[in-house]
């Protein structure tokens, strides 16, 4: 891409990253405002729209379709600058975050946000909204002012997490265009930036996040910041295109990562938001409420706090736990003479869950965004209105992308799609983790990931009847939609 007319020049522009944080670092302030002081009914604020309809419909669009964009436009980067700033100069460059944290933080942290999200309906509360985007502002801040290697990103952001998960199926990559250079390169710029032989290196720095381009493999962690990019003198960056969930498929050592296989807290982050995406669209339809209602009487409360906890435990927890032990102990028993522990197993093919995890997100988050992504015509009219800049009529009228009857087969596609990547990662690990050569050896391979392929069909059945069931309209004017999306 840094070969491509316009664009190309853009990103190598020292202040690419700067220009794009700004424009949005002045809506979040503008979110923040009219979360707190604007109209507190959720489809007329510009919090609740933006961040649960439009941010999240877009996000996922752009992660199928280019990468992890938001993460390299993240306007939280902007208060990490001042926290690195203070650290590097008042607290010794910082500690590091303790090595055996990893992502578990980042998981603790996005089950308790999945639960949140639901228990005080964050979708609807403007104010709400409002103060959780101070409180990322604040926890980016605090976080880097005492620890480096980018913690923030690297281990605590959930919605950083949510984007390296999938920017794992990602047609883009930011990698090496040469290998040999990289052998033969004796600086190492895209860590250390020590050279300054260029004009794209001058007053760059190195990654944050230690991928080293050498050794560097797939998107995960990487932030695309492009530090590295101007970092290197010799222009062997670059974003480059590549299949689809092809990088789930082998498990090298990654520079930065460490080998997937053996990362259990990245094998329990992406079960998790496999899992999760299904959850957190059950929570959404009809059958959930009299699901709730039933489990107040059995626990003998009125609350609701206590049935949305078993709820997210059984679905969050519990369900995704015994079904990639199930398939582990599955792929053990049918890999024949090439038999892998179960333990391996999960920790290779729950990878293979990503593409599956990740079409439902975007089917779920396509649904909200394609009813009512128009609705942020009259809302801006409406705050524009309030602060005198706009005397016309808001045009609430305004609200679907597409005709209702379009909805549940652009889902099911989605879904489909994510199912069929699944699969495909599945044969496309057995044939690694196996040996697929000599007799049997295929029959062997298609064994042990049969397993798997059963887990993501039941997945697929699932997601398929969440989506036929009347749902919430959340941030809009609308009713509930009726079944079939």
């Amino acid at each position: 891409m840094l070969t491509w007319p316009l664009l190309g020049p853009f990103l190598k522009w020292r202040h690419a990253r700067a220009s794009m944080q700004v424009p949005i670092l002045l809506l979040a302030a503008l979110v923040i405002f009219d979360g707190l002081a604007g109209p507190q009914l959720a489809p007329k604020n510009l919090a609740t729209v933006n961040v649960w309809l439009n941010y999240r419909g877009l996000v996922v669009l752009a992660l199928l379709f280019a990468g992890n964009l938001f993460c390299m436009a993240c306007p939280f980067m902007l208060p990490r600058q001042a926290g690195r700033w203070m650290r590097e100069r008042w607290f010794g460059g910082g500690k590091p975050i303790p090595p055996g944290l990893r992502k578990w933080l980042a998981v603790g942290l996005l089950v308790v946000f999945f639960y949140c999200y639901e228990l005080f309906s964050l979708w609807a509360s403007p104010w709400l909204t409002a103060w959780l985007i101070v409180g990322y502002f604040l926890a980016a801040f605090t976080v880097d002012t005492f620890f480096r290697g980018a913690a923030f990103c690297k281990h605590l952001c959930p919605v950083g997490q949510f984007n390296f998960f999938g920017s794992l199926v990602s047609p883009l990559e930011i990698r090496t265009r040469h290998q040999a250079t990289c052998t033969a390169c004796r600086t190492k710029d895209c860590i250390t930036a020590s050279s300054r032989v260029n004009r794209h290196s001058a007053g760059a720095r190195g990654c944050e996040l230690w991928l080293f381009q050498q050794r560097k493999s797939g998107n995960m962690d990487c932030t695309f910041c492009l530090d590295c990019i101007h970092a290197c003198p010799y222009d062997n960056i670059g974003v480059i295109g590549r299949v689809p969930t092809s990088e789930l498929w082998a498990d090298p050592y990654r520079s930065g990562v460490g080998r997937f296989s053996r990362r259990h807290d990245l094998v329990a982050l992406v079960v998790l938001l496999s899992f999760g995406a299904f959850i957190n669209a059950f929570a959404m339809i009809k059958p959930v409420h009299g699901l709730q209602a039933q489990l107040a009487r059995w626990l003998g409360t009125s609350a609701r706090a206590p049935g949305l906890a078993l709820v997210f435990l059984v679905g969050l927890v519990l369900l995704p736990a015994l079904s990639v032990t199930l398939a582990g102990l599955g792929t053990r028993l049918l890999s024949g003479s090439n038999r892998v522990s179960a333990t391996a197993a999960i920790g290779r093919y729950a990878f293979a869950l990503v593409p599956m995890g990740f079409g439902m997100w975007l089917a779920h988050y396509a649904f909200h965004f394609l009813t009512g992504g128009l609705t942020i015509v009259p809302v801006v009219q409406s705050f524009l209105a309030d602060i005198g800049l706009f005397g016309g009529r808001a045009q609430w009228g305004l609200g679907p992308l597409v005709p209702a009857e379009w909805l549940f087969p652009i889902e099911a596609i989605l879904l489909y799609l994510g199912a069929t990547g699944s699969l495909i990662a599945a044969f496309q690990i057995g044939r690694d983790q196996l040996d697929d050569r000599g007799p049997g050896a295929r029959q062997a391979v298609l064994r042990a990931a049969l397993p798997w392929a059963l887990l993501v069909l039941l997945m697929l059945a699932a997601g398929l009847w969440i989506l036929v069931q009347p749902m919430e309209m959340r941030g809009t004017m609308m009713m509930p939609a009726p079944a079939g999306g």
